[in-house]
């Protein structure tokens, strides 16, 4: 039987995918200096492989970024792969890692189809194959073909030991798997990652993200029996009744041994603003890595809450915050643009 790791597990590393003019970002020179930010903390602990339409012009923006903000950044430790690219959300273009029941490793390849055709992908959709061809992973990582199955890794998160967690909002929706039924898109999912089971959210919204409410936005794993959500305590807040509500729903699953969840509430940042669009923040958009988790920031004092309440969900990691308000320009943040590998999968 197949398994899809856990993000906590051992990894031989991330993937960003680098953004360029013709990319849709507010403030590029801001968001290229988060992108660098994240690349220099990633290198401190583990790999980084940058997927970019021009490396001497990603090497550029790095080395001038680096100079000016004072960053500490090794070049030519970075993996670099060249190809077109539309955008720059690794998460949901990137391919997907899956152990086999006989030892083989599996780079799923799903349809990517810019979050049911909002906007261009045919680019981007074409990325995980490009990279696997320039040799990015081992000899022994097998790349399969996933069409006509659509899905983004930003819509999924496992425990590692048969359990997915996901939204019906984003599985369910129209243009993407909408020939099938709920049932239908369950079973595929755990017939294709070895699960024994899908937990389905049927609730929980981000106000300003465009994914059909993406799951790792909204709840995530942080052990087998502990899942980090995002929580809204103002009743005015419209955050307020669909976060309530996933909070009761996440309160009713059990573990597969039957157990309650640990659950550790994330606070809703303080309201960001993009001239009168409010931007989807979320402290649920945490990458694990090795040895540390990397929790997107909102230059707020809630940061240090949330830093502090995850620590004590990865005691044996550093949970570091990194400013990532400039992301929330484009609709998602510091998960959404990057993709880990776990360990033998990368070069």
């Amino acid at each position: 039987m197949s398994r899809l790791p856990a993000e906590w597990e051992r990894q031989s590393g991330v993937q960003l995918t680098w953004p360029h003019p013709d990319t849709a970002w507010e403030a590029l020179d801001q968001v290229l200096e988060c992108y660098v930010e994240i690349a220099s903390t990633v290198l401190r602990y583990e790999p980084l492989m940058i997927v970019t339409r021009d490396i001497e012009e990603c090497k550029g923006n790095i080395a001038e970024i680096s100079a000016r903000k004072g960053i500490e950044i090794d070049v030519d430790a970075i993996r670099f792969y060249e190809c077109p690219l539309n955008d720059t959300w690794a998460r949901d273009h990137g391919g997907i890692s899956v152990y086999g029941e006989d030892g083989q490793k599996y780079l799923y390849d799903f349809v990517f189809n810019g979050w049911g055709l909002k906007f261009g992908s045919d680019l981007d959709n074409q990325i995980t194959k490009n990279i696997f061809f320039q040799n990015a992973f081992q000899d022994d990582v097998l790349c399969v073909d996933m069409r006509p199955y659509v899905l983004e890794g930003g819509s999924i998160d496992s425990d590692g030991c048969g359990t997915m967690l996901t939204t019906t909002e984003c599985l369910c929706s129209v243009n993407r798997n909408e020939y099938l039924s709920q049932e239908e898109i369950n079973d595929e999912l755990c017939g294709a990652f070895g699960l024994e089971r899908i937990l389905w959210l049927d609730h929980g919204t981000i106000i300003g993200d465009d994914t059909d409410s993406h799951v790792d936005i909204l709840a995530r794993f942080c052990s087998p029996d502990t899942i980090a959500y995002m929580q809204c305590t103002d009743p005015e807040d419209p955050h307020y009744e669909p976060l309530a509500a996933m909070e009761k729903q996440l309160r009713g699953f059990k573990t597969l041994d039957g157990k309650p969840y640990n659950l550790i509430p994330l606070p809703l940042p303080e309201p960001l603003y993009l001239d009168d669009y409010r931007l989807p923040a979320s402290y649920a958009n945490f990458l694990i890595i090795n040895g540390a988790v990397l929790l997107p920031g909102a230059g707020s004092p809630l940061d240090e809450v949330a830093r502090q309440r995850l620590q004590a969900a990865f005691p044996d990691r550093e949970v570091i915050v990194i400013d990532c308000r400039a992301l929330l320009s484009g609709h998602g943040s510091l998960h959404c643009i990057t993709m880990q590998f776990p360990e033998g999968f990368l070069r």
